[in-house]
């Protein structure tokens, strides 16, 4: 039997249905994780059963309601339809499997599919643009424990953070200039899923550089290279210069924090205050630390945000869809897939020291 080389491409997850139950056991996962709240387990249980999930469960399913298509959920619907479609142009020597760090289809289930065949190397992708430790750092080591479980570990390799990718930023140009085009945006502001401050400080290894001052995340170093909102700021720019948009005619923000503790600024949502004030009408807003649209793009900026963007004064906002299927997306994951696999083969224990 020919062996194959097993592509994993993993994104966050969603619940099964926008039902409170499924939604519960989807957040109890999911903020369960001591990589996403990392206090102690005691402070950790108390905060996710006393606090959490007795106040979001009911909230978060009439969020997920408001975005559910008949399909299910759009990040798995989308998220499925790129595995498939990117399986269709690699061809026969790949095996693609897609799994949701939480909520199905879960990891355990992809290698399961793996262990079927015969796979010479698998190649895990995290669908995460930028690299935090609570997302990418939790996904490699879940699949780094099953993967041993599996015998697998000896097999593995990962593709590294594709923030500044040339085909990671054209698969986004391509998607958003023929709509703001048509929107004709007097401002665009990227918005990026928000991480509270002490992770990004958890991940300094100088312990002096990162969120030391105002300009720290102006330029990728080797000091902040692995640093989250370095590489969101790395993409904005990289966007901004591929759409051509001119100087003072785009920002960066920071959306869906949680909590009291403070996280990565500046917020989204007092960005929109402070462009309304500025006297902009016309906003556009693209999500690039996001691969396929879900909860954060359909509804936090596509419903919550125009509606908010509306009430301060400004006359509409556009959510830019997501990459999601689109085929200059297919295409540049199949380019750095295909990259990834002819590299050296895998090393297990660089693997391990990596994660």
């Amino acid at each position: 039997m020919t062996k194959r080389i097993g592509i994993l491409l993993i994104n966050l997850g969603t619940p099964d249905t926008p039902t409170e139950h499924d939604v519960r056991r989807y957040l109890h996962e999911f903020l369960g994780d001591p990589y996403v709240i990392d206090l102690s387990a005691p402070l950790r249980w108390l905060l996710l059963n006393l606090v959490i999930l007795p106040r979001r469960s009911r909230t978060s399913a009439a969020l997920y309601s408001s975005i559910w298509t008949k399909q299910g959920s759009p990040l798995r619907v989308h998220s499925r339809a790129l595995a498939t479609k990117v399986a269709a142009v690699l061809g026969k020597e790949f095996q693609v499997e897609l799994a949701m760090r939480y909520g199905n289809p879960s990891i355990e289930s992809a290698f399961a599919r793996f262990a079927q065949h015969e796979i010479a190397h698998l190649i895990v992708m995290p669908l995460y643009p930028q690299e935090t430790g609570s997302a990418s750092g939790s996904t490699l080591a879940k699949v780094r424990n099953v993967a041993e479980r599996f015998g697998f570990e000896s097999k593995l390799s990962c593709v590294p953070a594709f923030y500044a990718r040339p085909e990671f930023i054209a698969a986004i140009t391509e998607v958003a200039l023929p709509a703001l085009a048509q929107f004709a945006p007097d401002h665009v502001l990227f918005s990026f899923h928000g991480i509270p401050e002490r992770h990004v400080r958890k991940e300094d290894a100088s312990r002096c550089t990162c969120l030391a001052r105002a300009n720290c995340c102006d330029t990728i170093r080797a000091e902040n290279a692995n640093c989250y909102r370095a590489q969101c700021f790395a993409t904005a720019r990289a966007l901004a210069k591929s759409l051509a948009l001119p100087e003072r005619t785009h920002s960066l923000g920071f959306q869906s924090r949680l909590g009291r503790t403070p996280w990565i600024r500046p917020y989204t949502d007092e960005c929109l205050t402070d462009l309304a004030a500025a006297g902009h009408k016309r906003l556009a807003v693209i999500c690039p630390s996001f691969v396929a649209d879900c909860l954060e793009t359909l509804e936090e900026i596509g419903i919550r945000a125009r509606e908010h963007w509306k009430m301060l004064g400004g006359e509409d906002l556009l959510c830019v869809p997501c990459l999601n299927d689109h085929p200059a997306w297919i295409h540049a994951v199949a380019t750095i897939l295909h990259e990834q696999a002819a590299q050296a083969p895998p090393d297990a224990k660089a693997y391990s020291e990596k994660i």
